[in-house]
């Protein structure tokens, strides 16, 4: 039998696959969308042919395609088209930002911003509508906070809203409101909704080119696959993901997470509509609580600097815990954002009731973020088997001094405890929350082996770091099993799909410093370059 030829070969000195701590020399070969063989220079010599196309690398570090756990797709799209706010140091740089990024963008009906953070700011204090009126006297504005649970707001965004000092606030949610009563342009959780809906009000031509923007984007960061989670902010895309997919112009896997909400036939439609190797439904998400920033993070007991409260449940958990029990009977994997330690506890004891009632299965429920948990839950998650999914760069967009005043002393112990739960046995799966955080996976790669905080200085719980391999392996291998997916992706081996990326240098050697800016020279998605930065092929 005469030995197949590959489609292309890519080799390299340091070659990362996953199966083991270090990355050492090899060569891939991958036919089609698979790999077919890894070896050394000479045993894969046999597989090129006359049509093979060779990537000879000499220290780029090839590894598998980063996976990103938790994102929102068509947000984040959207964020890259808006101004950035986390630079600014004060109210007045955010609006001078703002009003430039405005003057530049005329065309833009509403202007929209993200990641303002008042705890950097000189102040502390939160803006108002009227500031935002100062600049933006005609055009709606809004601007989400950095941990995206609340919005800062002006008058002509609540004109059209129709949000009025006689709204009443949702159900889980809250209205600012001034001395005098009157809406003050800060919007949180749920009450943002009234205006996200004229703010997100976009043409068919302009989620495909936000979009493509995206799958641009992610290429060039060497993202291969993500899962895109119901957010607060929806803005229904899923047919135009399908349109990529059938016009072959999806360049990247994307896991579908609709909203937990009781209603399951339509769950269970989606997820047999959408159930392909690139654009399928993977189980279903909800919120069990907001952030700390904005007190709504669920504790178990008051917050330090505001004793009378300890924030909230999104649904009351008798309702939470029905809607696990249903789903996870219909074999759904379940994923619920949880910051404070009460969520978690909360979230820990609907999977251990559902297995109670439906019977132990491999479920690979997980649970979102975990900013904040007690200790007594942490070896919760390899008894449930319940996946740790984290962000380790949130660590440090917080400023650490607000975030570690408003919990106290005794729970900042146990804050964003990565090498704790994995040491417990919990499977980590990593990702960045984006548009939250920024899309580059190597910036929390960067957080989750140096644990520096938001002043760029001081380490935060040293003991919490991890390695750099394990931490490459929470963003391949632990999303791919997050994901039921392990046996095709996650590490490169034979039989497994071509989710690959080539990166200017060898993660290994280079001081850790200059992690985040390692740029990707490659990305190949299903055996097909999908950005090409290396002028590498011989």
């Amino acid at each position: 039998m005469s030995q197949q030829k590959a489609d292309m070969i890519i080799a390299s000195n340091t070659v990362f696959t996953g199966l083991s701590d270090q990355p050492e020399p090899a060569s891939i070969a991958v036919k089609g969308s698979k790999i077919i063989a890894i070896g050394s220079e000479e045993q894969i010599k046999p597989y090129s042919g006359e049509n093979t196309k060779i990537y000879q690398f000499n220290d780029q570090l090839i590894m598998p395609g980063f996976h990103d756990f938790h994102l929102h797709i068509m947000q984040g799209a959207v964020s890259l088209n808006s101004v950035n706010l986390f630079a600014a140091r004060s109210e007045e740089e955010a609006l001078e930002m703002i009003r430039e990024f405005a003057e530049s963008k005329p065309e833009n009906q509403w202007v929209i911003g993200f990641t303002w953070d008042a705890g950097y700011w000189d102040t502390q204090q939160l803006p108002n509508r009227q500031s935002l009126d100062h600049i933006l006297p005609d055009r709606p504005a809004i601007m989400f906070h950095a941990e995206g649970h609340y919005a800062w707001v002006n008058t002509k965004a609540l004109e059209i809203a129709n949000i009025t000092r006689n709204t009443e606030n949702p159900s889980y949610g809250t209205i600012g409101k001034d001395e005098n009563g009157e809406p003050n342009g800060i919007l949180y959780e749920k009450a943002m909704d009234g205006v996200v809906r004229y703010a997100f009000n976009f043409s068919s031509t302009q989620k495909n080119e936000v979009f493509s923007n995206f799958l641009a984007y992610a290429a060039s960061l060497g993202v291969t696959a993500v899962h895109d989670l119901h957010g607060l902010k929806t803005i229904e895309s899923l047919h135009v993901f399908k349109e990529f997919e059938d016009k072959d112009k999806l360049t990247m896997r994307i896991h579908l997470w609709p909203a937990l909400n009781g209603d399951l036939e339509y769950a269970k439609q989606l997820r047999e509509r959408y159930q392909s190797d690139k654009l399928r439904v993977s189980g279903l998400k909800q919120f069990i609580d907001g952030v700390i920033t904005a007190r709504t993070a669920y504790l178990l007991e008051p917050y330090a600097d505001q004793p009378e409260t300890r924030g909230d449940t999104s649904f009351p958990p008798e309702m939470i815990k029905k809607w696990v029990i249903d789903a996870d009977k219909e074999g759904f994997s379940i994923r619920f954002h949880a910051i404070g330690d009460g969520a978690i506890r909360l979230a820990l004891d609907a999977y251990e009731e559902a297995q109670q009632a439906n019977g132990p299965r491999d479920s690979r429920h997980s649970v979102e973020h975990i900013e904040v948990i007690h200790p007594d839950d942490i070896h919760r998650f390899k008894e449930l088997g319940v996946t740790a999914s984290m962000q380790p760069d949130h660590l440090a967009m917080s400023e650490r001094g607000v975030y570690t005043e408003q919990i106290g002393t005794e729970r900042e112990k146990h804050v964003f405890s990565i090498h704790t739960l994995q040491k417990a046995g919990a499977k980590l799966a990593f990702g960045t929350d984006f548009p939250i955080d920024v899309l580059n996976p190597l910036l929390q790669i960067y957080r989750a082996v140096t644990r520096i905080d938001s002043s760029g200085k001081t380490v935060w719980h040293p003991h919490e770091r991890i390695s750099l391999s394990e931490a490459l392996k929470a963003y391949t291998m632990g999303s791919a099993f997050g994901s039921f997916r392990e046996h095709e992706l996650g590490t490169l081996e034979v039989g497994k799909l071509a989710d690959l990326v080539v990166l200017e240098r060898n993660l290994f050697e280079v001081p850790v410093e200059e992690i985040p800016d390692t740029k990707v020279q490659l990305t190949i998605v299903d055996g097909k370059v999908v950005y090409d930065h290396a002028g590498a092929l011989v």
